[in-house]
C-alpha cells in the first residue's frame, strides 16, 4: 500500500504573524500548549497543515538548514467562490503588506488566478474557476 499525504509542514519565522495571515484565509490554527513552537489545524478532506518555528525545526534536525532566497519554491492554493472574490482578498492582503507576486488576471487555463507570498515567502495562490461563456446562438 503506497504512503498516504495527510500533513504539510510550513516552516515560519514568527508563528503569530504566520497565523495572522493564514487566518485571513480560513486556517484556524491552535498552538501546542506543550509545544508552543508548533501549531496545527485541520483542513477539508482529512488533511493536516502544521506550522512551526524556525528553532523547533532546527531542534529536530540532524543537518543544518538555511532559509530559501528568490521566487517561492512553494504553493498552497486558496479556491474562492467567485472571480471578485480572489480580487477581493488579493487587495485585502497586500494591502496588509504581504507582497503581491502576480496580480488578479483570467489564467489561460480558465481561472481568475492571483498570488501573494506568505510572511516567510511562501507562495500563496488564490484562484476562482472562471464562468463559463454563454455561447451565442
Amino acid at each position: 500500500m503506497p504512503p498516504t499525504l495527510n500533513t504539510i509542514d510550513i516552516v515560519v519565522a514568527d508563528m503569530q504573524a504566520a497565523i495572522a495571515f493564514y487566518a485571513r484565509l480560513g486556517p484556524a490554527f491552535t498552538i501546542d500548549e506543550a509545544h508552543p513552537d508548533h501549531a496545527g489545524c485541520d483542513l477539508p478532506g482529512g488533511l493536516h497543515l502544521m506550522l512551526d518555528t524556525e528553532s523547533f525545526r532546527a531542534a529536530t534536525q540532524t543537518k543544518a538548514r538555511s532559509r530559501p532566497t528568490g521566487d517561492p519554491r512553494n504553493f498552497l492554493a486558496f479556491q474562492f467562490d467567485t472571480p471578485a472574490a480572489v480580487d477581493a482578498k488579493y487587495a485585502e492582503l497586500t494591502e496588509a503588506g504581504h507582497a503581491g507576486v502576480t496580480e488578479p488576471w483570467d489564467a489561460f487555463w480558465g481561472m481568475r488566478y492571483a498570488t501573494v507570498t506568505d510572511p516567510d515567502g511562501n507562495g500563496v495562490d488564490l484562484y476562482c474557476p472562471l464562468p463559463e461563456q454563454a455561447t451565442a446562438e
